[in-house]
């Protein structure tokens, strides 16, 4: 499966058409949205009516800027936005979980009450996507002046589960960096987006 991984677009145009034209040529089977699209909410309409458009599953959460119930209310109205915050959403083989918010703190009660039921989702599928707003901690995608600043809770649900892909954002100065947690590939595919086959 080819995925077009994307975060914290904050609502740059340059950018939107940036991955406009990545999916018209790639070619994603779907598009992983770790939150942040906008500045608060700024355009919010819009940009979603843009990646929507596109004819592909998309997988959005919320991010810091962007409060849960917005976002669920704005892709209810595009068929193919699926707002995932808390949910799982299936495409043949592959698994995709979504939890977001957060990004300022390493513990979150609301992902470790998320991750119990995302456990028991886990069992049948080879691949699984887990897209969050926040980094997992100690990567080199929550590291800020040589401090982790991370998730906890993330982290420790990914040593415990066999996860192929983490999608996620937040930290603007590490956007474009990958790192590994064990077998699983932690990305924060930046604005621009990023191309993964899993």
């Amino acid at each position: 499966m080819k995925i077009l991984a994307l975060v914290d677009l904050h609502s740059s145009l340059k950018a939107l058409e940036v991955i406009t034209k990545k999916v018209k040529k790639e070619k994603p089977d779907a598009i992983a949205c770790a939150g942040d699209l906008t500045i608060f909410e700024q355009g919010m309409k819009y940009i979603l009516f843009e990646l929507s458009k596109l004819k592909i599953p998309c997988f959005i959460i919320h991010g810091n800027h962007e409060t849960e119930d917005d976002m669920r209310n704005v892709c209810k109205m595009f068929p193919n936005l699926i707002f995932l915050h808390k949910k799982s959403h299936v495409v043949d083989d592959t698994i995709f979980l979504g939890y977001g918010g957060g990004g300022f703190s390493t513990e979150d009660k609301g992902f470790e009450k998320a991750a119990k039921q995302f456990e028991t989702k886990l069992k049948p599928y080879k691949e699984r996507v887990l897209i969050t707003h926040a980094p997992p901690y100690n990567t080199r995608l929550d590291k800020i002046m040589e401090k982790h600043c991370g998730s906890k809770p993330i982290r420790k649900f990914i040593d415990k589960n066999k996860i192929t892909l983490n999608v996620c954002g937040h930290l603007h100065e590490n956007a474009e960096k990958e790192d590994k947690i064990k077998d699983t590939r932690v990305i924060n595919p930046g604005p621009l987006g990023k191309m993964i086959t899993i």
